[in-house]
């Protein structure tokens, strides 16, 4: 390998750095932005609040997006907040009221602030009370652990807002929170209840970096696996699907088209364009219909279910192959016969070359820059599989992996294979590159 070649992919990859990182931060915003929670749409909207925490907290989307020093928290939410929660509010002289925002508690002597479930211990929060008090009325906020006051703070007269910080304690003992209003009223807002962050950064894109540089994709939600094992387990079939498909529509689509250039403008020419349109024209899911029913079930040449043999991956190789061959062949020929009418072949043949010479010699080897550009670009795809192939035929590949992940939204699962679909994608570019210098010595790397 010499320096030039060494110096350039050195280039290419430390090009490719900001391409993955947008990569990664497109990924971030569709998963973790964009479509609300992740937790309600796994679980379901009918599921508890502890399980919806448990759920945020393994997964760290129980964190701000970017930064920030303080988080949400389902410890107290706005479910239990108006007059629907009145059975979750315990206290004295309480009674709601209708405010400019919204639904106010009116508090003459005490409110216990409700709590969702018992929060996780050694756990530092914030409590952010605001309210209205009547002339002359005092306010505090107190946080109990049994009898022992864990933090008092008074509400000021003045702006009717107070804040307190506190910690559950290690061993975890029940908490309580009371409002406590003497000498008067206090209009109280819905409270605020954050959880502190270990440092500003400690944010659900810092989750996601640091796992992704510890090659972790998370759990599957369905299946309970490591990400990373469910994607190993299902990459050997889907190769064994893929490749395959990849090298014979390879092979045979490129042969046609020097078959095409060979006998040009002549009936065989003119047949095998018919056969490549009339295959275009076929629906994908008509020739899975077609194979199952005919060589499958009618016949009962393949199994049409399962992964148990080579024999099961016969019929889907084959309509594989056949549902591109069309797009393939019509690709290829175009390419050759834009070659054949170049310059150097009218001087190969006035040279006294045979057409087989020509054709094999030079049209096959300068027609190599748009196959290779055509065939690299289907590598990264061999990664996913067929979908339609693995899901109609049994195939436990990553193609029906991603299909199941969708149907369940299993996000850890559906990112990992969009993450890792696009890293390939810009691996595939660079592996062209190289191959157009190794194909045509006109090419330098630069």
């Amino acid at each position: 390998m010499n320096g030039d070649l060494v110096r350039y992919i050195c280039r290419r990859l430390l090009q490719m750095i900001p391409t993955l990182l947008g990569v990664i931060l497109v990924t971030f915003i569709l998963f973790n932005v964009v479509g609300g929670s992740p937790a309600t749409q796994v679980l379901g909207k009918s599921a508890g609040v502890r399980d919806l925490d448990d759920y945020d907290r393994e997964r760290g989307f129980d964190r701000p997006l970017f930064w920030g020093k303080w988080a949400s928290t389902r410890l107290f939410h706005s479910g239990q907040w108006g007059k629907g929660a009145t059975g979750l509010w315990q206290g004295e002289g309480m009674e709601w009221i209708a405010g400019k925002g919204g639904m106010l508690l009116k508090v003459e002597s005490l409110a216990v602030v409700p709590l969702a479930f018992d929060p996780p211990p050694d756990t530092a929060y914030q409590w952010e009370i605001r309210g209205r008090l009547s002339p002359g009325a005092t306010a505090e906020l107190v946080g109990l652990e049994g009898d022992r006051v864990i933090g008092r703070q008074s509400i000021s007269a003045g702006s009717g807002r107070v804040r307190m910080d506190f910690r559950v304690p290690a061993e975890g003992r029940a908490l309580r929170f009371e409002v406590r209003v003497g000498g008067g009223t206090l209009e109280m807002e819905m409270p605020v209840l954050r959880r502190a962050l270990r440092h500003p950064w400690d944010s659900q894109l810092y989750y996601y970096l640091a796992q992704l540089a510890r090659l972790d994709f998370g759990e599957s939600v369905s299946t309970h696996q490591k990400v990373s094992r469910l994607l190993l387990d299902g990459l050997g079939p889907s190769l064994a699907l893929a490749i395959p498909i990849f090298l014979i529509s390879l092979t045979v689509s490129v042969a046609l088209a020097l078959v095409c250039a060979y006998t040009r403008d002549r009936w065989l020419d003119q047949v095998i364009v018919v056969t490549a349109v009339a295959l275009m024209s076929v629906n994908y899911l008509v020739w899975i219909v077609l194979g199952q029913y005919g060589p499958a079930f009618r016949w009962g040449w393949f199994p049409f279910w399962g992964f148990e043999s080579w024999r099961n991956l016969v019929l889907p190789i084959w309509i594989g192959v056949l549902s591109g061959l069309g797009t393939h062949v019509r690709f290829y020929r175009t390419v050759m016969l834009d070659e054949i009418h170049r310059d150097y072949v009218r001087t190969a043949f006035a040279k006294g070359m045979s057409e087989g010479q020509v054709l094999f010699g030079h049209v096959l080897k300068n027609a190599a820059v748009p196959i290779i550009t055509n065939a690299v670009m289907a590598i990264p795809f061999l990664y996913t599989g067929n979908l339609l192939l693995e899901s109609f035929f049994g195939i436990p590949g990553l193609g029906g992996i991603s299909v199941n992940a969708i149907n369940s939204s299993d996000f850890d699962v559906i990112r990992a294979v969009v993450l890792i679909g696009a890293v390939l994608y810009v691996t595939a570019n660079l592996v062209a590159d190289l191959c157009y210098a190794w194909v045509d010595p006109r090419v330098r790397l630069g």
